[in-house]
């Protein structure tokens, strides 16, 4: 059974960082397209960054451009969403997908049970 796990969520000051972990487990995530999705309370999920699994190409939600950064560690299984500059309205629920392709849409196999970030004063 293939399964994700996020980790790294909490509690940031604005302008702080974080940096979230989805570990994947019964598959090499260098196989798959893994996308960040977010949630926040009262709103619909959206994509905020994907690793292509062909060409390692990356993409970022126009929000994120230049704050966020996706990254794979192909030896840890895992791939990474550094969090720089952030900002109240990066709260909510973060998820990792994975799938054969990136996609805003959602379309991913495999998801994880989520992190919650939350930035706040």
């Amino acid at each position: 059974q293939l399964q994700l796990v996020e980790t790294g969520g909490g509690l940031v000051q604005p302008g702080g960082s974080l940096r979230l972990s989805c570990a994947a487990s019964e598959f090499t995530v260098n196989y798959y397209a893994i996308a960040w999705f977010r949630q926040a309370p009262g709103k619909e999920r959206e994509g905020v960054s994907c690793i292509s699994k062909t060409t390692d190409n990356t993409y970022y939600a126009d929000s994120v451009k230049g704050r966020f950064t996706i990254s794979r560690d192909n030896a840890k299984n895992t791939v990474y969403l550094q969090m720089n500059s952030l900002k109240p309205e990066d709260t909510a629920n973060y998820y990792c997908a994975a799938g054969l392709i990136c996609t805003w849409s959602g379309s991913y196999h495999y998801w994880g049970q989520g992190t919650q970030v939350t930035v706040s004063s």
